[in-house]
C-alpha cells in the first residue's frame, strides 16, 4: 500500500541441531509448502521440499558435495542455488533465504509474500 513501509519478516523453521549433516530436515511452515533445510560446509540452506521432476521429498534425498539427489529418480540439485545438476531434473527448485539466530534457523520471507 502506498505510504506504508513493508519489510521482510523472519519465520522460525527449526533448531540448528535438528539439521543432520548427511540428509535434510523437512519443515512444514504454517500456511505454506514444506521446506527442506540442509547444512553444507557449516552453513544452512533451504529449498522447497518437493522435487520439480517428480514431487518426491528432497529432505529424504542423499546429500553429497553440496548437492541433493532426489530419492525417486536420482536427479540432483545444487543445495545452495536450487539449480538442476543432472537429469531427469531440468527445472530449478526454489531456494529460501535463511538466517541463524543463536541456535535457531529462520526463513526470511520477503515483504508482501
Amino acid at each position: 500500500m502506498e505510504g506504508e513501509f513493508m519489510t521482510a519478516r523472519a519465520e522460525y523453521l527449526c533448531q540448528a541441531d535438528q539439521v543432520p549433516d548427511d540428509t535434510g530436515l523437512r519443515v512444514q511452515p504454517e500456511g505454506g509448502p514444506a521446506i527442506a533445510v540442509f547444512k553444507v560446509g557449516g552453513c544452512y540452506h533451504a529449498l522447497d521440499d518437493l522435487c520439480t521432476h517428480g514431487e518426491a521429498s528432497l529432505a529424504e534425498g542423499y546429500v553429497e558435495d553440496g548437492a541433493i539427489e532426489c530419492p525417486w529418480h536420482a536427479g540432483k540439485f545444487d543445495i545452495r542455488t536450487g539449480k538442476p545438476l543432472s537429469a531427469p531434473c531440468i527445472v530449478p527448485v526454489r531456494t529460501h533465504a535463511l538466517e541463524q539466530r543463536g541456535a535457531a534457523i529462520f526463513r526470511i520471507v520477503p515483504a508482501g509474500a
